[in-house]
């Protein structure tokens, strides 16, 4: 693993001279985040049956034909389609039932001027080349015999040998996360292992005497100015979503000593540490010295709204994100920033999510400079609904919601206008 380097001199927003320094673009710092930053070296087998979610580090090749050999898509009967081409509704041509074949047993060669009675996924006999569906045949009352009334097209409803894999073929690259649909296709081989990336282990930490867990302290005995720590529950299942292992180092004091403590034994156990607040200028801000006195940092101004401070840098051997504190900014900068960056950790080559073209059934007249991430909900009519408030501590948007509007920097969107949309379900997983 590796990462781009980072400097330990402090980004401020305002250069030497007195002018303000140009905001970063999200596409800038993200391209910054992500240099250099390599899969995770550690490369673990396990069991095919329990690998879901896992990252493949090796290409699976087939060392067989699937289907392995002709079969039938339907229940009904195999025949040969040339001696039923004369069935009409009036003319039903009627043969003999020959031999019966369920699936997983060796069918014999056909006879001609028969049917063979076939069952799905049964091996088509020799000499048969098609399959009538048993709703299209009439069976006999001394079920020896069947009718039918159609002639079927040569094929139909046959499964040819290597029509889904054929030898040799690679079904899954490396890089592949591995879901439901990948596992079976895997097992469809004969796979019973397969090689994977090793999870990343993320340590995540909150800074900020404010700051109290649910169950610890009872509502009316919350202290003035206190809150919750919706943070690192938030955080916390982003991280578990995306398939990695959770370090969880609870709320630190606020003192540089007790944050440099907790840095410190992030990195001694984690591949990557990820904290919420602390990273501005601020007198009681103590992560970025305190990532500068154990590691290096960056801190960029980001042209991104909700979201605008994010630090990155590097505490011993383990990479460091640093996200803004104020709870949909932190939310939507882990889905921006810090989803890539843990996707590559684990091996995952295209970390970019799957966009939509879909229509704005809201207005949007006043955009902002920096490039604005909206709370939207998808509508039973096709576009997209706004949630009314988008302020960066309004939580309830993002539960609202099922995705982001990403709205390049002044842009206004007027009802009916085409936007690009991110749904969660791309973004978390």
């Amino acid at each position: 693993m590796s990462a781009g380097t980072a400097s330990h001199a402090s980004s401020d927003p305002v250069r030497r001279d007195g002018a303000r320094k140009p905001l970063l673009s999200v596409d800038d710092a993200l391209a910054r985040l992500l240099s250099g930053v390599e899969p995770l070296t550690g490369l673990e087998t396990v069991p095919t049956l329990t690998a879901r979610g896992r990252v493949l580090a090796e290409s699976l090749k087939s060392r067989l034909d699937v289907p392995a050999a002709d079969n039938a898509q339907m229940d009904g009967y195999a025949v040969r389609a040339a001696e039923l081409a004369a069935a009409t509704p009036d003319s039903p041509v009627v043969l003999p039932v020959s031999q019966r074949v369920p699936a997983g047993h060796v069918a014999h060669p056909l006879d001609v001027g028969s049917v063979a009675r076939i069952f799905t996924g049964a091996l088509m006999p020799e000499g048969a080349d098609s399959v009538v569906m048993q709703e299209a045949a009439t069976v006999h009352a001394d079920a020896g015999s069947v009718g039918f009334v159609q002639a079927p097209k040569q094929g139909e409803w046959v499964r040819y040998r290597g029509e889904d894999i054929r030898t040799g073929h690679t079904i899954l690259e490396v890089g592949t996360r591995l879901g439901p649909q990948q596992l079976g296709l895997a097992a469809s081989i004969g796979t019973a292992q397969v090689v994977v990336f090793r999870r990343p282990r993320v340590a995540i930490f909150s800074t900020g005497d404010e700051l109290a867990m649910p169950g610890d302290v009872a509502i009316e005995d919350l202290k003035p100015g206190a809150l919750f720590n919706s943070n690192r529950f938030t955080l916390r299942a982003l991280i578990e979503a995306l398939g990695c292992e959770v370090v969880d180092l609870g709320i630190v004091p606020d003192t540089l000593a007790a944050t440099r403590d907790a840095l410190v034994r992030a990195a001694s156990q984690s591949d990557c540490i990820v904290t919420s607040g602390g990273v501005s200028v601020g007198e009681e801000d103590h992560i970025k010295p305190a990532v500068v006195a154990e590691g290096s940092i960056d801190s960029w101004q980001i042209a991104i709204k909700p979201g605008k401070p994010l630090a990155f840098g590097r505490v011993r051997d383990a990479l460091f994100v640093g996200l803004p504190g104020n709870p949909v900014s932190g939310f939507v900068t882990f889905l921006i920033f810090v989803r890539p960056l843990l996707m590559r950790l684990q091996g995952i080559l295209v970390v970019a999510p799957k966009t939509y073209a879909l229509r704005a059934d809201f207005e949007w007249p006043r955009p902002d400079p920096r490039q604005e991430y909206l709370r939207v909900c998808s509508n039973d009519d096709g576009g997209l609904d706004l949630f009314p408030q988008q302020g960066s501590a309004v939580l309830t948007s993002t539960v609202w919601a099922d995705g982001l509007v990403e709205n390049p920097p002044g842009r206004p969107i007027a009802r009916g206008d085409v936007v690009r949309f991110l749904p969660f379900a791309a973004l978390m997983g």
